[in-house]
């Protein structure tokens, strides 16, 4: 049951602080999914957080993935979409593979890299779109921002592309994104408006922020598709359930590994553990922008300005929009610009959370050594996450059940996977077209001004 869920906003105890004045009400999903985020420049956290039986999910040993996405969605949403239309957004979302592959006794690697974009971005974006198409009132339109390091924008273009309503405008750093990556962002076309913006994520991120927060942009109902927003991660709680009602044993506990770069990937596993899945440990590994890892280990929190440039470029990132969650999770706050109002429970993170960094060098040697020893074609981000877990595991102690999870598909990086292995991946079916895609981006500054003369110019308010 869900209890009629609402939903608050991280920055609702804030106090003195200059330009923000505390959201202290609470929304409906509905409300929380089409805002994007709090009017406070907070993100919205579900309360109470729905529990899972443990008996309902080892029910779904054997069955579809969508049986899976259908329970957990369901536990939030069942107040707000009545079971037929959510049952009809849950298939409609997922109709691909989504393999469970031994690399080596009970270790696995969770391959989010069959959707339409060959990224883990899939699983959220594709469920969103139709979430946001259901909830979107009549007559009006959705102007969807994103800020992207490499695969939202992409899976988020093509989930929304077509769909009646909504525009979308996708940003990413110029120059930081693969040859690949740059391509399927920039040809989506239709209803999506890819923009080059000269600098780093961060700063598409901070664009994307200080846009919501405008209060003279308020009319042109903006939304966001990035992990800010709490529809991103609700489907991100699903393939965790579904890894874990395949693969263990009665009540047994279970070890993911998650690279991360902006912590929603890795927000679905908390909301999954504290549901009920018997998570033991989860691991957060990171590339060289250690902000978190750091701050487990000092317990001070000193965000990565700007961030730094790494072969895993989907996790360039140093001040993770959702550490904000998993700050309020534990007890804590941090603010968008990356200031600590209040620590979390330091011991309680560390008990429940392991994180290192992970060097381009390592991240090498792990494609090389993965491939050599079990025939296991990894890319850069799958191979944090492998080697995250394989430090965790020297350090810990082995651990029978374990996941790491691989998030994008090694034809997304050809020339790295060439240069290290000396062989070309095949491409999958959805990206077998893409030299052929025409198109191209939007070129833009990273100053907010130019952002906003932008919007203004081009964005429409109604169908």
């Amino acid at each position: 049951m869900s209890h009629n869920i609402r939903y608050y906003s991280t920055n609702r105890n804030l106090e003195g602080v200059p330009g923000i004045v505390p959201f202290r009400e609470t929304v409906s999903f509905r409300e929380a999914l089409l805002q994007g985020q709090a009017p406070d420049e907070g993100l919205f956290m579900p309360h109470p957080i729905p529990e899972l039986p443990l008996n309902d999910i080892s029910a779904l040993k054997g069955k579809s993935y969508t049986k899976a996405a259908m329970l957990v969605a369901k536990a939030f949403l069942e107040d707000e979409i009545p079971d037929r239309i959510l049952e009809k957004i849950v298939v409609d979302s997922y109709n691909y593979p989504i393999p469970l592959e031994k690399v080596v006794n009970r270790k696995y690697l969770m391959r989010l890299d069959q959707g339409p974009t060959a990224s883990f971005k899939d699983f959220a974006a594709r469920m969103m779109a139709r979430l946001m198409s259901h909830f979107r009132k009549e007559g009006t339109r959705l102007n969807v921002l994103v800020a992207t390091s490499g695969d939202t924008g992409s899976a988020v273009g093509d989930a929304f592309k077509g769909v009646e309503g909504i525009d979308v405008y996708i940003l990413y750093p110029s120059g930081e994104v693969s040859v690949r990556q740059k391509k399927q962002l920039d040809t989506i076309g239709d209803n999506v408006q890819a923009i080059s913006v000269d600098g780093k994520f961060d700063d598409c991120q901070n664009l994307v922020k200080q846009a919501f927060s405008d209060p003279s942009l308020a009319d042109l109902n903006l939304t966001s598709a990035n992990s800010i927003n709490f529809g991103r991660i609700l489907p991100q709680i699903v393939y965790y359930v579904y890894a874990y009602s395949q693969l263990a044993g009665k009540r047994e506990e279970i070890v993911f590994s998650v690279p991360s770069g902006n912590f929603g990937n890795a927000l679905g596993c908390e909301y999954a553990r504290r549901m009920g899945l018997p998570v033991k440990k989860l691991v957060m590994p990171t590339n060289e922008n250690d902000e978190f890892p750091r701050f487990l280990a000092k317990g001070i929190y000193e965000k990565i300005s700007p961030s730094k440039a790494c072969l895993s470029s989907a996790m360039n990132v140093g001040h993770p929009s959702n550490l904000a969650r998993f700050f309020d999770l534990y007890g804590g706050t941090v603010d968008r610009a990356g200031i600590v109002h209040r620590y979390p429970d330091m011991n309680e993170m560390g008990r429940r959370i392991f994180s290192v960094s992970v060097s381009d060098e390592e991240t090498k040697e792990t494609i090389n050594r993965v491939h050599g020893r079990y025939g296991v074609l990894l890319e850069p981000h799958g191979a944090v996450g492998w080697r995250g877990l394989e430090i965790y595991l020297e350090q810990s102690g082995d651990f029978p059940l374990c996941v790491s999870l691989e998030t994008a598909h090694p034809a997304k990086f050809p020339d790295e996977i060439r240069e290290l292995l000396g062989i070309i991946p095949d491409l999958p079916v959805s990206m077998k077209d893409i030299d052929q895609r025409e198109g191209g981006p939007f070129e833009m500054s990273a100053g907010y001004k130019n952002f906003k003369d932008y919007l203004q110019t081009h964005l429409k308010m109604r169908s």
